[in-house]
């Protein structure tokens, strides 16, 4: 399948230490499966760094979720532990890293699931408030319209994508 990564400049080689911690699923290198949505993200990134939008794609076996040799975190639509593991991940005063609600030690090679878009930030504030249960949480999550994205996070899991080519606006 092919994956696509909005940026304001072509990606060569990825380099992990130069993603931002505090993401949806940790640390690591997103991408998404929808040209649409990588190319928004391209637009948004130039505008604020500077530079001009580019999108890299990418080849990925799908196959590969599968693969033994890679520890990896499905999930297939919002729920609480999906929540959980986002707000989690974004949250810069969670320090309990052997909780498998979170991939700050990167126990997760590659990670699958929603994307956690400002629909959700209200929700999420709510609920770290304590303002709404998880329940609620949950609940409200299903009247959301979510895409997918793809986390990768370690060396192993760079393996499994092969960069086939950019588009550019």
């Amino acid at each position: 399948m092919k994956l696509y990564h909005g940026s304001n400049v072509e990606i060569h080689e990825i380099d992990l230490a130069k993603c931002r911690p505090y993401k949806d699923f940790g640390q690591g290198f997103y991408l998404t499966a929808l040209p649409e949505q990588a190319v928004k993200m391209a637009n948004r990134v130039s505008r604020i760094y500077g530079g001009s939008p580019c999108t890299t794609v990418f080849d990925f076996d799908i196959s590969s979720l599968e693969h033994p040799e890679l520890n990896t975190r499905i999930f297939q639509k919002p729920s609480k532990e999906w929540a959980l593991f986002v707000i989690n991940n974004r949250n810069r005063n969670f320090k309990d890293y052997s909780d498998t609600e979170c991939n700050f030690d990167l126990k997760y090679d590659l990670v699958t699931g929603p994307i956690a878009n400002d629909d959700l930030a209200l929700l999420f504030r709510q609920f770290s408030n304590g303002l709404i249960g998880v329940d609620i949480l949950v609940r409200e999550m299903k009247y959301k319209k979510l895409t997918n994205q793809y986390s990768f996070h370690t060396p192993k899991a760079l393996a499994y994508l092969k960069k086939a080519g950019v588009l550019h606006e």
